[in-house]
């Protein structure tokens, strides 16, 4: 082989590794981020030892669906105490009334009367609107996250026994640098990629943040640990092919060719 061509060979190598650098740089690096979901805590409004739970962590349940119940001894002595004060207000309404129409009676033990009868009355709905909410129902659609609270324990008021996680509640973030912000928009579609995760996965932006903040721990890399980034967070057009605390990466273009991992 003559010198000419080995420098012809030579120097179509180097065009066509050039060309192929080229390619890859147009390719999208991605961006990395996280599942993250919006739980709803199912609380009782006061303290009291779970004594039933009738789903498990992972269940799928419906409005409605019973999720749990709290003793309720406390709240069945109150309720009946004031049915109890609400028969002996009727008693006396009734008596006064029967002497305002026969003249014996006067107007302000009447009158008397009626407020008794209608404090009781509400005291009665208060009680059995407490003995009532003894029982956790389902307030949403949704699949059971965590179970705090297991039967024989202690809650205390307002203390969530369970979350539950609507699938509308699912939600990615992650983080891009200023000069990207221009090409985002709420609305805009992006592509998601996963381990083992489906190839047509997509999500929606629905937030874009205002205020920058340094790339978190969790992603950054050592050339970029320093750098300011904004917050986007996007919906995810099948939320069940997710996991909350699943790492994704996600590509603003989901037309532009995804970078090869290294």
């Amino acid at each position: 082989m003559t010198a000419p061509r080995q420098i012809l060979r030579v120097l179509a190598g180097l065009l066509l590794a050039a060309a192929l650098a080229g390619c890859d740089g147009k390719r999208d690096p991605g961006y990395q981020g996280w599942v993250e979901a919006d739980m709803i805590f199912v609380s009782p409004d006061e303290s009291g030892r779970v004594t039933r739970l009738d789903v498990r962590e992972g269940d799928e349940v419906k409005v409605g669906q019973p999720l749990y119940s709290v003793d309720d001894d406390l709240q069945q002595a109150d309720h009946k105490q004031n049915l109890a004060t609400l028969a002996n207000a009727q008693q006396s309404y009734d008596r006064a009334a029967s002497l305002s129409k026969t003249g014996s009676g006067t107007q302000a033990t009447l009158d008397s009367a009626v407020s008794a009868l209608r404090v009781a009355e509400a005291r009665v709905n208060t009680s059995r609107t407490r003995l009532e909410r003894r029982n956790g129902y389902a307030p949403i659609a949704g699949t059971i996250q965590q179970i705090y609270f297991r039967e024989g324990e202690m809650v205390a008021a307002q203390r969530p026994v369970l979350s539950i996680m609507p699938p509308g509640n699912m939600k990615l973030r992650f983080f891009v640098p200023e000069a990207e912000l221009a090409k985002l928009s709420i609305g805009d579609e992006v592509r998601v990629t996963c381990d083992n995760c489906a190839a047509d996965l997509t999500a929606r932006i629905y937030f874009i943040a205002t205020q920058a903040e340094y790339t978190p721990p969790v992603i950054y890399s050592l050339d970029e640990r320093n750098k300011l980034v904004y917050l986007i967070q996007a919906r995810p057009s099948r939320p069940d092919a997710l996991r909350v605390g699943q790492p994704i990466s996600v590509y603003l273009n989901p037309k532009t060719p995804v970078a090869a991992r290294q």
